[in-house]
């Protein structure tokens, strides 16, 4: 299912940021009293009501486009109305009604998208000082005070309430999300998989600023393939495309099942890479790694073990994840990322009986108990799975929360080394034994 997109926008110094923290809870956009602080956009997920969403923040519109930043900015503030799904009219109840607060209103009813009109800075809701901006003719006009809370959960109730219903996925297709950095040749694989240009692709990076769904079937199974824009790292981000393909990455790898990282040979397994394997680790996906341009790559008949132990060695759970050498260009090895998908997939879903899941944790204390902590004996009873896709485990037990880490990591190897879980996350849960 796609997480919806809620962008603020308004012009300059009315309080967007300030919002923008106060919803999601902790302060990642700049605030500062100085006019036009945030010149790009800054996003976040947030949560209410047991709906998630992605909250966008955007520059403050200008009546001025006579210098490039004010242009820029109205530019970035457009494509944040394409993008969004509901947006949030920010307007200063202090300073009373603007004529850019009308333009900024004209341009949202142009959009045809919904809006709200939220008036910041009433830090008494009571004062009939914000009756002016029905004048606006965008329905009731909302009163909150970002900087102490004021209405804020009244406004989120609204925000939920306006937000579109989310579609669920059908429940027999996989869907595999393909990620990585700009330019990896993530749009040639796929073409390559479905054996047509149903892709653009060019030498010019960042060619695929949508994420854009491919079917196909392998195996009776049903496969949705999602080709994503590359995601680079967040400082890089000054183009506004870019910034609303990393966007776009996101939802993609919230959408799917697993994800194909791609990786450039030549240029190995930087930063930035880890950085979108953790993310789609991180959200439960299965992954598999695979190492595009290989057909360019100088190497011996021990380069690919080589180079799967220096990535291992970057990131540790790179080593429970398949890797796949192949050129896009050239087609080679690349249909075996099907079978991978399958293998991978069905790892995702496997269920272990309880007996199995307690018969492991037995053989495992009896080779190395949990460390005592503080004088205090630490015993675990008793396991059992209680998820799949990601696996997941709950050993109970009388102090789960002196539990130490290292010794966590040592049970999680173990259950691995019984059940493999190739490509997929593998979570421990610990919980207090009932009494």
């Amino acid at each position: 299912m796609t997480t919806p997109v809620v962008a603020l926008v308004g012009r300059p110094n009315v309080g967007k940021s300030a919002l923008f923290n106060r919803i999601v809870g902790h302060d990642t956009a700049i605030v500062s009293e100085e006019a036009g602080t945030t010149r790009d956009r800054h996003f976040a997920r947030a949560e209410w009501q047991g709906r998630e969403f992605f909250l966008v923040d955007t520059g403050g519109i200008t009546d001025d486009d006579r210098t490039p930043l004010n242009a820029a900015i109205r530019h970035q503030v457009e494509q944040a109305i394409d993008e969004a799904d509901l947006l949030l009219m920010v307007v200063d109840g202090k300073a009373g009604l603007h004529p850019i607060d009308r333009r900024v209103a004209e341009i949202l009813r142009t959009s045809g998208k919904p809006f709200l009109v939220v008036v910041n800075k009433m830090d008494n809701p009571s004062d009939p000082a914000w009756y002016e901006f029905f004048e606006l003719g965008a329905g009731d006009p909302m009163p909150v005070s970002a900087v102490n809370g004021k209405q804020s959960g009244d406004l989120l109730d609204l925000v939920v309430s306006k937000m579109p219903e989310v579609a669920a996925e059908p429940s027999d297709a996989l869907r595999v999300a393909v990620i990585g950095r700009p330019n990896v040749g993530k749009s040639s694989f796929v073409n390559r998989l479905l054996g047509e240009e149903r892709l653009v692709v060019n030498e010019q990076a960042g060619t695929t600023r949508d994420a854009i769904d491919a079917h196909m079937r392998y195996h009776g199974r049903e496969l949705v393939f999602v080709d994503t824009a590359g995601l680079r790292r967040q400082s890089k981000v000054n183009d506004g495309i870019e910034f609303y393909s990393g966007l776009r990455t996101r939802r993609a790898i919230e959408r799917a099942d697993l994800c194909i990282l791609m990786i450039d040979a030549n240029e190995g397994l930087n930063n930035q890479d880890l950085k979108i394997a953790a993310l789609a680790w991180e959200a439960g996906r299965g992954l598999i790694v695979v190492v595009n341009k290989w057909d360019l790559y100088e190497k011996d008949d021990k380069s690919a073990p080589h180079f799967e132990k220096e990535c291992a060695e970057k990131a540790p759970f790179l080593g429970f994840v398949p890797f796949l050498f192949t050129s896009a260009k050239t087609g080679q090895r690349v249909n075996r990322v099907l079978d991978m998908i399958l293998d991978v997939a069905a790892e995702r879903t496997k269920r272990i009986t309880t007996s199995e899941v307690n018969n492991r944790l037995e053989q495992l204390l009896a080779r190395l108990q949990p460390p005592q902590t503080s004088g205090r004996e630490v015993k675990l009873n008793y396991a059992t799975q209680v998820n799949v896709a990601p696996p997941t485990f709950a050993i109970f037990g009388n102090h789960p929360d002196l539990v130490q880490e290292h010794y966590v990591r040592y049970l999680h190897n173990g259950f691995r080394e019984s059940w493999g879980f190739l490509g997929n996350p593998l979570r421990i849960l610990l919980r207090r034994k009932a009494a």
